[in-house]
């Protein structure tokens, strides 16, 4: 069993926000080489996505090439993994979503949860979604029970948010 261990707003090991393009993808290649699109003239931010144990990942790049965020996404119905994706002990994909609701809220931490799917912590940059098509366990709203994936990025990544 392995844990990924979100850690905002540091990344989530062995992705580690502000490294480097290269050292990236040293980081996961453990888990296998990663699709890569951007890095071109015209598209100078680059994104990497693979998976490990059925965990989905995408890492984006700034245009520095530098990794400001961090996404992974839960294997999907019918699909099994080891690996838990964790936030404060919390099992994200597995575990209430409500309870790591409170837990966030217990710290002083603001979620905005205008769309009940998909739910940031600005400042902290957490962003979760609850968005699926597929037949899970869901809550009296019609909601996922549990989040289906979970971006961590730096502390201004949702400043746009406050803005509007």
């Amino acid at each position: 069993m392995m844990d990924l261990i979100l850690e905002p707003p540091t990344g989530v090991d062995p992705l580690r926000l502000g490294m480097t393009f290269d050292a990236a993808m040293a980081a996961v290649l453990p888990w296998g080489e990663p699709r890569v699109i951007g890095g071109t003239a015209s598209r100078p931010r680059r994104r990497a996505m693979g998976s490990f144990d059925g965990v989905g990942y995408t890492a984006f790049f700034d245009e520095h090439g530098h990794l400001d965020a961090a996404e992974l996404w839960w294997p999907g119905e019918g699909r099994a993994t080891s690996t838990r994706v964790l936030f404060d002990g919390h099992d994200v994909f597995t575990g209430p979503a409500d309870e790591i609701l409170q837990e966030m809220r217990r710290r002083g931490w603001t979620v905005s949860d205008a769309d009940a799917e998909s739910l940031v912590v600005p400042g902290v940059s957490l962003g979760f979604t609850r968005q699926t098509s597929q037949e899970v366990p869901r809550d009296a709203a019609g909601l996922p029970v549990s989040f289906t994936s979970v971006l961590v990025a730096g502390t201004g990544y949702y400043d746009f948010l406050a803005a509007g």
